[in-house]
């Protein structure tokens, strides 16, 4: 009996973890965590039943993304390194049981936005239709895909002020545009770091298909594009979207540690580097929106 009950809890472990793997949990929290934080810009109160319904429609938008995105690059995703262990390649899960979950969490992720307003369903809709139907498939023609992929996962920011105020404006604009410019610098130090094994696999993941200084002279520019929209709101430019100066120096400070990485990739072009740039890149998306929901509730 003891080893019957053993054996259950080991198979559910393990469709517990082939679960989180399919719709990439941790990405998925960051995405809801980046939303909410959107939600707190643009609300006047608190409503902490959109915030719920934020949360949970974000996850499953963002899980169903995933999971289609594993279905379609099964074949791909047995050929690297880091990603042949996933379910779908590993034989462990079917690809009509991927499809499932991702069609109920599309369903479910849209009609629960929806029950927010219909412009965040709308969001919602378009960002898992760009994702899987163009961002995916586009990765193995050409390096282009990354613009066309940061438009689904620019979203996020912009869909919780949506979320708050019903509307989309130049508030919800310069969130969105925050997000977007800041996936070059972070897409492609990842793209930097794993460049054999995308070309391994026939992806497009740097600019130019090239491994070099190009590649970091556009890493440096779109990380100072990214730098001038996010202190931009110090300039009350962006509607009701406005933040105190201490708060722009620091956002500023940020944003240089990450131009300060890209800077040495670009004079040492070491894999060493393209991490320290990533990781930097994520602490930026992490305490940035932080920092503007303090400010906010400062004002």
């Amino acid at each position: 009996m003891g080893s019957v009950l053993t054996a259950d809890k080991s198979v559910l472990k393990t469709l517990f973890l082939d679960f989180k793997q399919l719709t990439k949990v941790g990405l998925s929290v960051s995405v809801v965590f980046t939303s909410v934080a959107g939600y707190l810009l643009g609300a006047e109160t608190v409503d902490y039943s959109i915030v719920l319904l934020l949360s949970i429609g974000g996850y499953l938008m963002v899980g169903a993304s995933n999971a289609y995105n594993q279905v379609i690059e099964k074949d791909i995703d047995a050929v690297m390194q880091r990603t042949k262990n996933r379910p779908l390649p590993s034989g462990r899960m079917k690809s009509s049981t991927a499809l499932i979950i991702a069609t109920v969490f599309t369903i479910a992720g849209i009609a629960i936005l929806y029950a927010i307003n219909p412009k965040c369903a709308l969001f919602g809709a378009i960002s898992i239709f760009l994702y899987t139907s163009a961002y995916t498939p586009l990765k193995a023609v050409t390096p282009l895909a990354v613009f066309v992929g940061a438009i689904p996962g620019a979203i996020p920011f912009m869909l919780g002020w949506v979320a708050a105020t019903g509307s989309f404006g130049i508030e919800a604009g310069f969130l969105f545009m925050i997000q977007f410019f800041w996936q070059f610098p972070h897409f492609w130090a990842i793209g930097w770091l794993q460049d054999e094994e995308y070309k391994k696999a026939g992806l497009h993941m740097l600019p130019m298909d090239k491994k070099d200084k190009g590649a970091v002279a556009q890493i440096i520019f779109y990380t100072c594009v990214m730098l001038l929209i996010s202190i931009a709101p110090v300039l009350k430019v962006t509607g009701k979207l406005y933040i105190y100066p201490i708060t722009a120096v620091i956002v500023a400070l940020l944003g240089v540690l990450m131009l300060f990485y890209g800077i040495k990739l670009y004079k040492s072009q070491e894999n060493i580097d393209a991490r320290k740039l990533m990781l930097a890149s994520v602490f930026y998306i992490t305490v940035l929106p932080i920092i503007y929901v303090i400010d906010k509730f400062l004002h």
